[in-house]
């Protein structure tokens, strides 16, 4: 459920915090005082397209943020897990900042996200029906998924078993396919990838080969230069005629022998000890390269080879060694499945048509149990109907066999759900219901159906109450409770029956500080809902008489309440 709404610097709203109860919460006000504005905001918090035009004149930004208590919906945290998210303490926070620039930036828990994962995970949370509105029910490729929700296990299970088994057919059928259509592309592609997965493996290739060999020919291509440099620099170290060595060691010597005369003759004499014992080192190290040479012509010819080798793969499979290394790996991956396909091609087309089989046959029993859940279904909305004075109009689940080329991953079944609204009529798509009235109540009837299996925490209903009036608009009250004892529900209304009918009462208003407008939201007390229903029975004029019919109108709504509640 939706705990807590912060809204600042959107459309005609400054700074807004609102704290939600569960229930039916309603929302009234005169017109144009902003009702929409607050469902607009859940809206954009729920992944709806944003504009600069929802930031307040003046502002930079408009800043949403939405407090959800998610700890029983399991919708909610399977969509939180897809993006390695979580509940924090069983509640989720949806964030949404709109910049004057256009710049949108989003957040789950604190998580940046972009808006399709915001509108992914917003679903799971809110369900956003308004007059004019095509929510998930006026969408036909939604009613079989509605449908199957409605069947329970049975439909569920099957339809789990002809997903994997459809799954499998499609992937065996496609490789046929791709076989088939040609043969001798087929043995060219095969020839091909073994070629260069042959090519790649013979060159032994690691990501770090080329600075090596290239470090290597560059030893082997200036051999003689470094091996008269390595004479010269150990001549020079060791010559007959003067011997730096000997030389520096009697110069350490001399200095020692003084060097309880002063510290600093003592410091210099370790000085030359030092710089002594570091020029026997290196012309040990040099010896000891002297001694390590060693002429390979023929290995320098095959390191120039191995270097023109990956000169060559890297003009053929990528800039880079990595990127060769990589390529091979990909063809690797396709040679493999290839020689798979080749390996057991005689019998694939035996196990595609084995396939097929089953996918007809769990088709068929899916179809079969869809047509039983939709009888029922059908039953279920037609009782619905009748307590909303609909009692004529005829629900149906439309099928539509598929063809069985064009079987999809849910079945051999299009279904979409049909109205009849008067006898005579011809029955039409429930997607080009015309009627606002008809279209609400509908609507109401089949979210009383599936309001406990949708999973939603919270639902808005934006003036579905349009276009209706006494019985009816007691009726559709009433459906509104009844969806409240499952789910949280936020109601947008200009009906007093309806407003009656609410665990808690908003009401919204606009005034005018220091030149500019401002939407006003106000918890009402029950003497205030008293005035308010008031208002919305008489208008501007409140006499005692409206006062005192408003308050057996809420009288009468807390017994219907009850009895709805607890039946």
């Amino acid at each position: 459920m939706l705990q807590e709404l912060v809204i600042h610097d959107f459309a005609i709203i400054e700074s807004l915090d609102l704290s939600f109860e569960r229930g039916m919460t309603a929302l009234t006000g005169e017109t144009g005082a902003g009702k929409s504005i607050i469902i607009d905001a859940v809206s954009l918090l729920a992944g709806a397209r944003g504009s600069s035009e929802f930031i307040r004149t003046g502002a930079k930004k408009a800043t949403l943020q939405g407090m959800f208590f998610a700890a029983d919906n399991d919708h909610t945290k399977a969509e939180l897990a897809k993006y390695d998210l979580e509940l924090d303490g069983g509640q989720v926070l949806l964030e949404r900042d709109l910049y004057a620039s256009g710049r949108n930036v989003c957040r789950v828990n604190g998580q940046l996200v972009n808006t399709s994962t915001l509108r992914a995970i917003g679903e799971t949370l809110v369900d956003i029906h308004g007059q004019n509105e095509h929510q998930e029910l006026t969408k036909p490729e939604s009613h079989v998924h509605l449908l199957d929700q409605f069947g329970g296990a049975g439909v569920q299970n099957l339809l789990s078993q002809y997903t994997q088994v459809f799954a499998t057919f499609q992937k065996r059928a496609a490789a046929l396919r791709k076989k088939n259509a040609n043969e001798q592309e087929w043995a060219q592609r095969l020839d091909m990838l073994r070629f260069q997965v042959d090519e790649i493996s013979a060159a032994n290739l690691t990501p770090t080969i080329e600075d090596e060999l290239e470090v290597e020919h560059e030893r082997l291509a200036n051999f003689q230069r470094i091996q008269d440099s390595l004479a010269e620099a150990y001549g020079a170290l060791s010559g007959d005629e003067f011997n730096p060595l000997d030389a520096v060691g009697t110069a350490q010597s001399t200095m020692a022998d003084i060097g309880n005369l002063d510290p600093a003759y003592a410091e210099i004499a370790e000085n030359i000890a030092s710089a002594y014992y570091t020029l026997q080192d290196a012309q040990n190290d040099i010896s000891r390269q002297i001694d390590g040479l060693e002429w390979d012509e023929g290995r320098l010819q095959e390191v120039e080879e191995q270097l023109d080798t990956l000169q060559q793969l890297r003009r053929k499979y990528g800039d880079t060694i990595e990127d060769v290394i990589a390529y091979g790996k990909s063809a690797q991956k396709e040679l493999a499945s290839m020689e798979a396909t080749e390996a057991d091609a005689t019998g694939l087309e035996e196990q595609v048509e084995a396939l097929r089989g089953q996918v007809v046959d769990l088709g068929a029993q899916l179809t079969a149990a869809r047509h039983k859940a939709a009888e029922k279904l059908e039953a279920a909305v037609h009782e619905q109907l009748k307590a909303l004075y609909m009692a004529k109009t005829v629900f149906t689940v439309h099928f539509a066999p598929m063809p069985e080329d064009e079987y999809s991953a849910f079945g051999h079944d299009s279904i979409e759900f049909y109205i009849q609204p008067n006898p005579g009529e011809r029955s039409q798509p429930l997607a080009k219901i015309a009627s606002g009235g008809e279209l609400s109540r509908i609507m109401l009837a089949l979210k009383t159906i599936f309001a406990e299996s949708d999973g939603v925490t919270s639902i808005i209903f934006d003036e579905v109450d349009t276009g209706v009036s006494g019985r009816v608009a007691q009726a559709i009250a009433n459906k509104i409770v009844t969806i409240a004892a499952q789910s949280q529900v936020l109601c947008i209304t200009h009906l007093p029956q309806v407003a009656a009918m609410a665990n808690h009462e908003y009401k919204i208003g606009k005034r005018v500080v220091n030149g500019r407008t401002q939407s006003t939201v106000t918890p009402l007390s029950e003497t205030a809902r008293v005035d308010e229903l008031a208002r919305m029975l008489a208008g501007e004029e409140i006499t005692d008489l409206t006062r005192q019919h408003a308050q057996e109108l809420l009288r009468m709504a807390d017994q219907t309440r009850a009895k709805l509640v607890h039946k």
